[in-house]
């Protein structure tokens, strides 16, 4: 770590511990108001204990990494797990080592609400002073580009558009110049020594394309003598999302150039678990006389069966039997005579009065929780398509098999953000793609809630796409 980097990591450290101190201090005059003492040696070792808890945890979850050129969303998250990883400690302390601790339940409820709303704005005031700082040239960091190709000149333009990240370009290094440079070319490669021992480098940012490679041991060797950190934009970059990831596999460094977190085993059985849980309950108090009820009203309304059967595309893009509650009259059509799958549209004919209620509270889809159960969907995902429609997308609208690498959901992140209904205007499949992309790499347990809290909330007031 960097004489500067240091003391950054330390002045973020003491914040966090001022912070720490002042909310203790806060709840302790809090809890003195029920009649315990303010503070006591006992008091003095617990707020200790705090901030060495704080540090362990805040470190191993990432919470003082470099986050200068990301947004706060990437530091808030860190913020929220470590707070909530604090106060799982807090409750652990007083549950087996603590018992006789006064109001331990009132202490760490209200020291962990404390805790993270003052983090929060502590981190997110020192977030916007340094970015007015580094916009104003201060706190800035000098680097050196190797490569005055595409590669080098869109990063150089990066770097040029956002002052806010605190980065500044010495110059450029490669074995020919550019006439965009506008003087900033310093020399070839074999200069590098030289250009690294006269000027304030504190990066050497590698920018060659795949038929250069062969220089790039020299120019890592004769950076790393000269004590400068050495970053190498991967020529694959183009292809990168913001979720791509770097893993080793042996002494091979495997690139993946877009990742979710439904990747990781133990949250794809978290997920799972949870919907078996929620799915059961539903069935055991709610689906068990709401489902006879619909059942009735569609027999009443119109001959036919009561479910409706159709084959979609669920994970790994394997067909699937989606189940739904018939809305439609028997045997309507569902392609036109040129085969383009016959969407539903506002006052369709198609559709039965009690099937245009149903479709207008989502009642339609609960049957699908059957699929839930199955293991063929999930209660949150991208919604799937009929065949038909699904054949019409996937060869034109991009990225939109992407949206099979999860399961398929009963409601989803695209369908709580209005994109529901028909998409026979252009773009109106992208957006829906989009957001199912969205929601596939940056799913949390917590984003699965507030969806189907919104969805619920749709179903009560009704959505005006839904027809």
């Amino acid at each position: 770590m960097k004489p500067g980097n240091h003391i950054n990591f330390l002045l973020r450290l003491l914040i966090d511990y001022v912070v720490l101190i002042l909310t203790f201090l806060s709840t302790r005059e809090y809890i003195s108001g029920l009649g315990d003492v303010f503070f006591s040696g006992f008091n003095l070792l617990l707020l200790c204990i705090s901030i060495i808890a704080w540090t362990v945890i805040g470190m191993s979850l990432h919470l003082y990494d470099e986050f200068r050129t990301r947004s706060f969303s990437y530091e808030f998250v860190a913020i929220l797990k470590t707070v909530l990883l604090h106060a799982c400690f807090f409750t652990f302390l007083f549950f087996y080592c603590f018992k006789y601790y006064p109001y331990p339940r009132t202490f760490t409820l209200l020291y962990t609400f404390l805790t993270f709303v003052s983090i929060t704005v502590a981190k997110f005031i020192v977030k916007q002073s340094l970015l007015r700082l580094r916009s104003n040239g201060y706190n800035i960091k000098n680097i050196l580009i190797v490569g005055t190709g595409d590669t080098g000149m869109k990063f150089y333009k990066t770097i040029l558009s956002n002052d806010h990240f605190g980065y500044r370009c010495v110059g450029f290094v490669d074995e020919q110049t550019n006439p965009y440079l506008n003087g900033q070319y310093l020399g070839k490669i074999s200069d590098l020594t030289r250009i690294l021992e006269s000027h304030e480098i504190d990066d050497v940012i590698v920018a060659l394309p795949e038929t250069l490679n062969t220089e790039m041991e020299n120019i890592i060797i004769t950076s790393e003598k000269e004590a400068k950190r050495v970053r190498i934009i991967a020529d694959c970059h183009r292809f990168c999302t913001s979720t791509a990831s770097m893993n080793f596999f042996g002494k091979f460094p495997l690139l993946t150039i877009r990742t979710s977190p439904l990747d990781d085993l133990a949250k794809q059985r978290f997920k799972r678990l949870f919907e078996l849980c929620f799915t059961t309950v539903l069935f055991i108090t709610v689906f068990s006389w709401l489902f006879p009820l619909i059942g009735i009203l569609i027999k009443l309304s119109s001959p036919g069966p009561v479910l409706f059967k159709q084959e979609r595309w669920g994970l790994k893009n394997k067909k699937i039997t989606c189940y739904k509650f018939r809305s439609m009259t028997r045997n309507s059509d569902v392609v036109d005579a040129s085969g383009r799958y016959l969407q539903a549209t506002r006052n369709d004919s198609r559709i039965t009065s009690v099937g245009r209620f149903l479709r207008k509270t989502n009642l339609d889809e609960l049957p699908q929780f059957f699929n839930v159960l199955m293991g063929d969907m999930s209660l949150v995902g991208p919604r799937p398509h009929p065949i038909p429609l699904h054949q019409e997308s996937k060869n034109t609208i991009q990225n939109y098999m992407l949206r099979h690498v999860v399961k398929p959901g009963i409601t989803g992140w695209a369908q709580v953000n209005g994109c529901r209904g028909e998409t026979r205007i252009s773009g109106q499949m992208q957006k829906r793609v989009d957001f199912d992309l969205w929601y596939i790499e940056n799913y949390s347990f917590w984003l699965d809630c507030q969806i189907i809290f919104q969805t619920l909330m749709n179903m009560i007031k009704g959505d005006k796409n839904a027809y």
